[in-house]
């Protein structure tokens, strides 16, 4: 009889070309995404070599994390930095010369490359996805199996074979289930979920996300959801694509269509795991207990609801952890104790590819409209098309009403490669999935949170439960 499969190992196993049940196997990978970053040292290594790349129309270059926010009428030629000049200019040749359509600064499509491929359509449930980034899990939230890749010899491999050799991670299901309270959006399931299992939980699985919080949420929670499965270890989430799947990719530019279309559906209603698939692990929880989150750490998994205060780590028993998290509280310059919603915020992000798309602005315009910001606050939307549909909406002008900066797609202080980022010592409410020490620059100080929550901070000046306003 056939093993009862989940939704990772059907895809997985269509894809396996070479099987090696002792270590790593070669998969066929159905497309694949390149960003500017250290990829040029991939196409470096394929001209010298005299190699093409093997399926040019299955690869989509775009140029987000280096893209200034500001000023892009000019750009590349206007970017002050020679260095980062040279890398955005370097993705637009690699792409003509390897015959890559490539999404650049000023295509009209352009944005962060997590935010784009399923809004475009790119993204579809059951292929195989690579990308030379370590939040390709984003891509998961459609059904598809996401698999971030080395931006060197991996994406040399890919790009010359169209394979890929993987060993097989085991499988973890966490299932998330209840009502989410007024206020508490995916951004909070995913911090409180890494809260619980720390950054090293996931680490050597392949995470499913179910449950009836799962499908409830909207596509974007969904790929908020699958974006931060890294940041809690693991380098694949997924969500079994459904009628809220199908729904959001009807009719997207690059979605199948006609006959095709009902083809390709009748294969993703096949996807779901089996309701006897075993996993590796299980986790569950329940939603309705959970609040507004804050990180006040240096590590995602430092995270707690907005109601309670700073840990002590005199309280940890464990004595490795309590050494990170004094080492954490000492670079954040934060006092055990300390109530979360006293601590000052010096300037708020709302982007990046976990938290920019269109109902992630909506959210937090929502909460603005009719304040005003007391702290320099800015808006960056995931894409120019995020963009478009926000302003056709009238979200800009709610922004710029409450003191916001309103600008172009890209990465932009998520990590603070293009230009945007902060001073040393300022602390930031951001929208982001990482608060690492210097993440959002030299000595800045980050606390990751929701757009909702992120957008309350602005108008308080300090971390502020969005539930109150």
């Amino acid at each position: 009889m056939t093993m009862p499969l989940s939704l990772f190992e059907r895809i997985w196993a269509r894809h396996v070309i070479v099987p090696n049940p002792q270590g790593e196997e070669l998969l066929y990978v159905d497309k694949n995404l390149v960003h500017e970053g250290g990829t040029f040292l991939a196409f470096d290594q394929m001209r010298t070599e005299g190699r093409t790349v093997r399926k040019p129309k299955q690869a989509l270059a775009v140029t987000d994390h280096y893209l200034p926010s500001t000023n892009r009428a000019t750009a590349p030629a206007s970017i002050a930095n020679p260095e980062i000049r040279r890398v955005v200019e370097a993705l637009d040749i690699n792409a003509r010369e390897f015959g890559i359509e490539h999404y650049g600064v000023h295509h009209a499509r352009q944005g962060i490359i997590h935010v784009i491929g399923p809004e475009l359509g790119w993204t579809q449930p059951g292929l195989l996805i690579a990308c030379c980034d370590s939040h390709t899990a984003t891509h998961g939230a459609l059904g598809a199996l996401p698999v971030p890749i080395g931006q060197s010899n991996q994406l040399r491999h890919v790009l010359a074979t169209q394979t890929l050799w993987q060993k097989k991670p085991k499988t973890m299901r966490i299932t998330i289930d209840g009502v989410l309270g007024k206020h508490v959006s995916a951004k909070d399931v995913i911090l409180a979920m890494i809260a619980r299992i720390g950054i090293g939980g996931g680490v050597g699985h392949a995470i499913e996300y179910a449950g009836s919080t799962i499908r409830a949420m909207s596509i974007e929670g969904r790929m908020t959801i699958c974006n931060m499965s890294i940041e809690a270890g693991a380098r694949i989430g997924m969500i079994a694509p459904d009628d809220t799947t199908f729904n959001y990719l009807h009719g997207r530019p690059l979605s199948p269509g006609g006959g095709d279309w009902d083809n390709a559906l009748a294969y993703w209603r096949t996807l779901p795991s089996h309701p006897d698939a075993r996993f590796d692990r299980e986790l569950s929880i329940n939603a309705s207990e959970l609040a507004p989150m804050v990180s006040w750490g240096t590590s995602p998994e430092d995270s707690s609801p907005i109601t309670s205060h700073v840990p002590d780590p005199a309280s940890i028993a464990d004595s490795e952890k309590r050494s990170r998290v004094k080492r954490a509280l000492d670079y954040m310059q934060l006092t055990p104790g300390t109530l979360l919603d006293s601590i000052a915020i010096d300037r708020v992000f709302i982007g990046s590819c976990t938290n920019a798309r269109i109902e992630d602005l909506r959210t937090a315009a929502t909460v603005v409209k009719g304040r005003k910001v007391v702290i320099p606050a800015m808006v960056v939307p995931g894409s120019s098309q995020v963009k478009r549909d926000a302003e056709a909406e009238g979200l800009d002008k709610i922004f710029l009403a409450a003191g916001f900066e309103w600008r172009d797609a890209s990465c932009s202080m998520c990590g603070g490669s293009n230009g945007d980022s902060l001073a040393p010592g300022q602390r930031s409410a951001s929208t982001t999935n990482r608060n690492f020490e210097g993440r959002q620059g030299p000595g800045a100080l980050t606390h990751i949170m929701s757009p909702a929550m992120a957008a309350a901070a602005a108008v308080t000046g300090h971390l502020t439960d969005v539930r109150s306003l």
